[in-house]
């Protein structure tokens, strides 16, 4: 279960702090002024949670490109490669 602490309880109490995050895996909610600003929680979980959130985007992106591959299905590549040398003509002058 989460733990929340203060930035200036945090500060007198780090070691203990630090060794239920490291031992127990007790992440911690740190506080500023009763705002949440940061949380202080195991590395395996850190890594865990990169994972998930690399799986979350590259999702993202896959639904994205599968959108713009059937917005795109009729379009003709003779067409794409015209608009491509038009484009490059107009930024090179």
């Amino acid at each position: 279960m989460q733990r929340i602490i203060g930035v200036t309880e945090l500060q007198r109490g780090f070691r203990r702090v630090f060794e239920q995050v490291v031992s127990e895996g007790v992440p911690y909610i740190l506080t500023r002024g009763s705002r949440p600003e940061a949380v202080l929680l195991a590395y395996q979980d850190y890594l865990r949670y990169q994972e998930w959130h690399e799986r979350v985007t590259l999702g993202r992106f896959d639904r994205l490109v599968e959108r713009l591959s059937a917005q795109n299905a009729a379009v003709d590549e003779s067409e794409i490669e015209a608009d491509v040398a038009a484009a490059r003509t107009e930024g090179a002058g």
